[in-house]
């Protein structure tokens, strides 16, 4: 396909391959892409560590990313705060 006709020349085209792979991985970590929808899925699994129901976890982990505290015991905090709100009954498990 690319007409390689010695190793050495395929090792290159590794080489060149990789090195593409690893600048559009640190491009992406210097960013934050990758940061923010890391983070966001961290505060999911502490709101359902927390007891939030389904229909609260989206709104828990909203908050936690907004306050820039995704923290258990603020987790509890929020889901105990919204449950004397009524807003949710069942709970979700992680």
């Amino acid at each position: 396909m690319l007409g390689v006709q010695h190793a050495h020349e395929l090792a290159e085209i590794c080489v060149c391959a990789g090195l593409a792979s690893n600048l559009a991985a640190l491009r992406a970590l210097a960013t934050d892409g990758i940061q923010r929808n890391h983070m966001g899925l961290h505060a999911r699994q502490v709101a359902m560590a927390a007891g939030a129901s389904a229909d609260l976890v989206d709104i828990v982990a909203r908050q936690l990313v907004s306050e820039g505290r995704i923290k258990p015991d603020r987790a509890a905090e929020l889901v105990a705060e919204m449950q004397a709100l009524g807003m949710s009954t069942g709970v979700c498990q992680p």
